[in-house]
């Protein structure tokens, strides 16, 4: 049993001082996923790395004192642990996009000067909506399909190879490669469907 399993053990039965002792062990993994998550966005991005990852350990990790329910009860391993740390980091960056993407706060409006505006006109406001219909997209393929899109979550969010993948879902990796062909050719057409 890995450090990280036994620290998360511990959180699930409730030791108030393992979260303590878990975040030196994974913070430069989850720094390292959400670059990579950050680097996969559009220009114009303002959350960084160290936020992304603050505010995502924060989502999966309770407060000393508070109840640690929720996730936690199904982290079995390290694995499941930085799965759920990209499925976070991914709500976080869809959240964002919907919150930029609002009328409220101007649907991502900025004041440029006329002739920057007519280059930069699709850039931001492309990249946010492309966000919001993959996770539109996702959320209707796991209706159907949960662990087909549970193997996208792994690739494309938590950075998992096909194999690391296979392995988190009990699958065989000939399985994990039929239904990341089979997702992301769904994907493909649910996305660019005219």
């Amino acid at each position: 049993m890995s450090e990280v399993t036994r620290i998360l053990s511990e959180i699930k039965q409730g030791d108030s001082e393992a979260a303590g002792r878990l975040w030196p062990l994974v913070y430069d993994e989850l720094r390292r996923l959400a670059a990579q998550k950050l680097a996969e966005e559009k220009p114009g991005q303002t959350l960084q790395a160290t936020s992304l990852v603050h505010e995502a350990y924060l989502r999966l990790v309770p407060e000393p004192g508070r109840d640690p329910g929720g996730d936690q009860s199904r982290w079995q391993c390290r694995a499941h642990f930085f799965a759920a740390a990209a499925e976070a980091m991914r709500r976080i960056l869809v959240d964002q996009a919907r919150r930029k993407h609002s009328l409220k706060r101007g649907g991502g409006r900025q004041r440029l000067p006329l002739d920057e505006a007519a280059t930069l006109a699709d850039s931001e406001g492309a990249a946010q909506e492309d966000l919001l219909a993959l996770d539109e997209a996702l959320r209707e393929l796991e209706a159907d399909e949960p662990v087909k899109a549970r193997l996208v979550k792994l690739r494309f969010f938590a950075g998992a190879s096909l194999e690391d993948a296979a392995q988190m879902l009990d699958v065989s990796p000939a399985t994990a490669k039929r239904y990341w062909v089979y997702a992301r050719s769904w994907l493909y057409g649910r996305l660019h469907d005219p």
